[in-house]
């Protein structure tokens, strides 16, 4: 069998970049149980709840939900267990000490394959507050507005 090259998105956290202002992004790996990864391979799971927290100087990702492998038997995982996050020992520290301040927590964005590899995609992140989260709508959609208008003027400039 040929070996996996590129990047295969398995589920996306579209809610959270209007939820939190992202501060960083980290790219990190998972420790899985084979009927997680062929579940994920068949491009299922949840990152709806997750979030990641540090344990004994460990970095776990909570609440993510990957649902039991169909044809799995007794070897099959529960569905909203804890897993380990595989990161750089600078990068925990990093981590810890930006997570110490006030509101800031660990968000997952993305899950995918990357070179045949499960990869979590984490965020630091900051909650937003109602307003925050108004204003950057309305910024969205003032963006949109000029784009569609410059695009009119290019199509009748064109004419």
């Amino acid at each position: 069998m040929a070996k996996e090259t590129g990047r295969k998105l398995i589920a996306q956290h579209k809610k959270a970049r209007h939820d939190y202002l992202i501060l960083d992004t980290y790219e990190c790996g998972l420790v899985l149980t084979g009927t997680e990864v062929k579940s994920l391979r068949q491009g299922r799971a949840s990152l709806v709840d997750g979030f990641a927290q540090l344990d004994a100087g460990e970095m776990w990702l909570h609440n993510v939900h990957i649902p039991e492998y169909s044809q799995g038997t007794w070897t099959n995982h529960s569905a909203r267990r804890k897993r380990k996050l595989l990161l750089h020992r600078a990068e925990i520290d990093k981590l810890t000490g930006k997570m110490h301040e006030s509101g800031l927590t660990l968000v997952p964005l993305s899950l995918y394959f990357k070179d045949g590899r499960a990869k979590v995609e984490l965020a630091l992140a900051r909650g937003k507050r109602e307003y925050d989260k108004r204003q950057t709508l309305r910024e969205k959609q003032d963006r949109r507005e000029a784009d569609r208008a410059i695009s009119a003027a290019r199509r009748r400039a064109r004419r």
